[in-house]
């Protein structure tokens, strides 16, 4: 038996999330029918991050074991040429039986793209998300320093999300603009349901004076959901990086750093 980790691109808006379903409307059921065709026999795949519907990634990374001698062409060429062409695989590699996609990745890197114009985006449409009133940059950067370190993030915690602890430690939380958009980056050891889509939120509330920046920190503390902004649109997040103990051979190590841009409107 071989196991191989992969590293998976793809544009969420074109599927209802990554993991299975029945519908086979999924970035798992995709590509794992994909492999599959190449393997000649079932596969299964382990992810990094699982993602939800429209969310998007420039670097997932996933696993999976086969009993299937190819070549590293054949689980990326052949691969995608079974695939559509919202999702590719990036590089394979072959690893040893104690690597994990999920249980050893110890840090993942999201990005959110925000278009901040009176009128929305046409042909970045699915793949950015935004809002019309003018925000401040300034004030919403200033807000998210509060977010660094480790904390309880109930707050920003979606009503189902299973996670055992809502205790996370968040290395960045950043906002920087260029032009007439905004870039949200956050990296932390895992995150919550809905959590960075719910941090945006309150950000953008931020941005545009509904509160000053200390609000930020105060519902954090506050534990509460129904204290925070509501849960912001899926279209403008990817899952841009993740990393593994350094005697992995992947790609930089898995920590990829290719992250979405946008041009300067």
């Amino acid at each position: 038996m071989t196991r191989i980790a992969l590293g998976v691109e793809y544009a969420g808006d074109a599927f209802e999330g990554w993991q299975s379903q029945r519908h086979g409307r999924t970035v798992q059921d995709t590509l794992e029918l994909a492999l599959q065709r190449i393997a000649d026999e079932p596969v299964r795949l382990h992810c990094a991050g699982r993602t939800d519907t429209g969310v998007h990634a420039t670097a997932q990374v996933v696993h999976f074991d086969t009993t299937a001698v190819r070549p590293s062409s054949a689980w990326v060429r052949g691969v995608n040429a079974n695939l559509p062409a919202s999702v590719v695989v990036r590089w394979a590699v072959e690893v040893d039986e104690t690597f994990h996609a999920r249980f050893l990745a110890f840090e993942r890197r999201y990005r959110y793209l925000l278009v901040n114009t009176s009128t929305r985006p046409a042909l970045l449409s699915g793949r950015v998300g935004w809002f019309h009133l003018p925000l401040d940059g300034r004030l919403m950067a200033e807000a998210a320093s509060a977010l660094v370190g480790t904390h309880d993030f109930t707050t920003f915690r979606a009503a189902g999300c299973q996670a055992r602890s809502p205790v996370r430690h968040l290395h960045e939380a950043t906002v920087r603009r260029e032009g007439d958009c905004f870039m949200f980056d956050f990296r932390a050891n895992g995150f919550l349901h809905h959590m960075i889509r719910n941090l945006v939120g309150a950000l953008v509330y931020v941005g545009k004076g509904r509160y000053p920046p200390g609000w930020l920190a105060e519902v954090l503390a506050a534990r509460d959901r129904s204290r925070a902004a509501p849960t912001f649109t899926a279209d403008g997040l990817y899952l841009c990086g993740v990393s593994y103990p350094a005697r992995w051979s992947l790609p930089n190590d898995g920590r990829i750093i290719a992250l979405p841009q946008l041009p300067v409107i």
